[in-house]
């Protein structure tokens, strides 16, 4: 294929066509993290950070002396407080080919519960030059041969949610009185 400079990035309504309307969905997308298909992992322009939660570094049976300390806090929602234990970085590939990228992404592991198994933030987003889009539930990013997509998950999303309020930890109740 022909090498194509700057490729040009836009969202269409054909982009939206094969979404359920209309819909708040988060952006939860399936990337190729090391020799694993990973799935559920929210795209999050929020976050400052790349986050790979302790239970899917176990499955990928990644060994623990990969991980390089750091003593760096991430204060989550609410101003609470988690340590990592520790950073790995893992080669990740997004896209069909030929209109994919691989990059190298250092992720903050934490263990902590979660049904994402990862967040990307805006460190890798900006890595890949990427455009998100929350209504198209799309990322698009430029490739050496053209504009590469990574599609985003509605049904994933949808089990996302329901796992996290079926968490103990996360159901918290506030009494508001006058």
């Amino acid at each position: 294929m022909a090498r194509i400079d700057n490729p040009i990035i836009g969202f269409s309504e054909e982009d939206a066509l094969r979404l359920h309307h209309p819909h708040d969905d988060a952006l939860v997308v399936n990337i190729r993290a090391g020799d694993y298909n990973m799935h559920r992992v929210l795209v999050d322009n929020g976050s400052s950070a790349d986050i790979l939660y302790y239970p899917a570094f176990q499955q990928m049976g990644i060994s623990r002396e990969r991980l390089v300390p750091t003593n760096a806090p991430l204060v989550c929602f609410g101003g609470t407080r988690v340590y990592p234990l520790g950073v790995v970085t893992l080669s990740v590939t997004v896209g069909d080919y030929p209109q994919q990228i691989t990059k190298d992404v250092v992720f903050l592991v934490v263990d902590c519960s979660s049904a994402y198994n990862a967040i990307l933030g805006r460190t890798t987003l900006n890595a890949w030059k990427a455009i998100t889009s929350t209504y198209h539930l799309m990322i698009k990013f430029p490739t050496e041969y053209g504009v590469g997509k990574l599609h985003g998950n509605q049904v994933a999303v949808r089990e996302c949610y329901m796992a996290m309020m079926e968490m103990d930890d996360h159901l918290q109740t506030m009494n508001i009185e006058e």
